[in-house]
């Protein structure tokens, strides 16, 4: 199987709980819930994303013949004096369970690899991922209910944290809705997240910082 790529880079983890984390990003195209172009963008489940993951014309972007040449270029993201410390990548999208499969997972821990996923969680995942997060859209079924992050864009009607907050996961994050209602989204995230302590506030820190 090939993987295409929209692209690979290396920065800090910007949100979620790995905030802070040097990762790998391995932002694979295509999604189940968009086609990622904005002429589509009034036929999309998910209304609100604002990635860009249409096409493989980013950076390290292109089409992947083999695992093996996938898991090369992201540890040549890693720095090279640390490369004796296990890469921690993320999966990204887009819906990165479309592509990311069995092969790929063994051929990443292969090159010890910490695997990390982020999903909109419609997709049952292979096994051996590392670290599962999981990002429940409106109007889908969600078919994985267990994983180590829960982390749910704030406020979707139809997809209130009470829906999700009995789940098996370690952690949950309600993360403020980007847009121009985004300082008054925060402030619902925060007020619900102090009168509901079981969720964590999740910004995208990332996008203060001005990083990828």
């Amino acid at each position: 199987m090939s993987y295409k790529v929209k692209e690979i880079f290396y920065t800090l983890q910007g949100e979620g709980g790995q905030t802070g984390r040097p990762a790998v990003f391995c932002r694979f195209s295509g999604c189940n819930l968009w086609s990622g172009r904005e002429v589509d963008r009034h036929k999309a489940i998910c209304q609100f994303c604002d990635t860009d993951f249409w096409g493989t014309d980013g950076e390290n972007g292109g089409t992947y013949a083999t695992a093996a040449a996938l898991a090369k270029k992201i540890l040549e993201c890693w720095p090279a004096n640390y490369r004796h410390l296990p890469v921690y990548v993320v999966c990204t999208g887009g819906e990165p369970l479309l592509q990311l499969d069995e092969i790929l997972i063994n051929e990443f821990h292969d090159h010890q690899f910490i695997i990390a996923v982020e999903t909109n969680g419609t997709i049952v995942p292979p096994p051996g991922i590392d670290w599962v997060c999981v990002s429940p859209k409106a109007n889908t079924e969600l078919k994985i209910t267990s994983g180590q992050e829960l982390k749910l864009v704030f406020p979707q009607a139809g997809a209130e944290p009470e829906k999700y907050e009995t789940l098996d996961f370690e952690h949950f994050y309600l993360q403020p809705m980007d847009g121009p209602l985004l300082q008054e989204n925060t402030q619902l995230t925060l007020d619900y997240c102090l009168s509901h302590p079981k969720w964590k506030l999740s910004l995208q820190t990332h996008k203060l910082l001005g990083i990828p």
